[in-house]
């Protein structure tokens, strides 16, 4: 399992990181975790640039949460309502972790773009708040880049550290690249099941 991985974003090379990279942020089930630290050990191998990796890894970040970005620019959240109660379900996406993005951001302002970089739950959530309130596009692109730099940049200095582990256990790697994958799936299922429409959450706010 460890070497198909690694097989296919050898094969898939740089522009196989940067799109999904960009499917991780649009898509939330993909981890960035299993991608660029899978890259790191590419890097350690010396079949990739780790610079190189780190740009394109961090591009795509980027390009993913400006979707979500003009999501929140071009929409209302009426409209934003009506998205998620239509594909809410696939995207595993509900109301109140929009909310609890929005007034996060109302909160703590602009640097909370760059903050919860290092979120794996709202990092990307935050981009449609900001598109909202109409951050500026070059400061939200800004504190997504560096923010997602430096979170990429711990990933692949991750994966590099663990190359040599994954060479020699090899096999117990894949069994750990199975688990991660198995689990992901199965936090994904449960989501799914358990997804709320956004009528759901409006009556529990209403309630409390």
């Amino acid at each position: 399992m460890t070497e198909l991985l690694l097989e296919l974003l050898d094969k898939g090379g740089y522009f196989g990181i940067f799109v999904l990279m960009i499917l991780e942020n649009v898509f939330p089930p993909i981890p960035s975790e299993v991608i660029v630290g899978a890259a790191g050990v590419l890097v350690e191998q010396g079949k990739m640039n780790g610079y190189v990796v780190l740009l394109v890894a961090t591009l795509g970040t980027l390009v993913g949460n400006l979707f979500w970005y003009w999501v929140g620019v071009r929409w209302s959240e009426e409209q934003l309502k009506r998205m998620i109660d239509r594909w809410g379900r696939i995207l595993t996406f509900e109301w109140d972790e929009f909310t609890k993005a929005r007034d996060i951001f109302r909160k703590y302002g602009d640097w909370i773009v760059f903050t919860l970089r290092f979120s794996p739950l709202l990092r990307t959530i935050v981009s449609l708040p900001a598109g909202l309130a109409r951050m500026g596009f070059w400061r939200f692109s800004l504190f997504t880049f560096l923010g997602s730099l430096i979170w990429n940049g711990l990933l692949i200095i991750g994966g590099r550290a663990l190359a040599g582990v994954i060479e020699e256990y090899e096999t117990l790697a894949g069994y750990g690249i199975v688990a991660l994958v198995l689990a992901g799936v199965a936090v994904y299922i449960y989501r799914f099941v358990t997804w709320k429409p956004v009528k759901a959450h409006e009556a529990e706010d209403n309630g409390n």
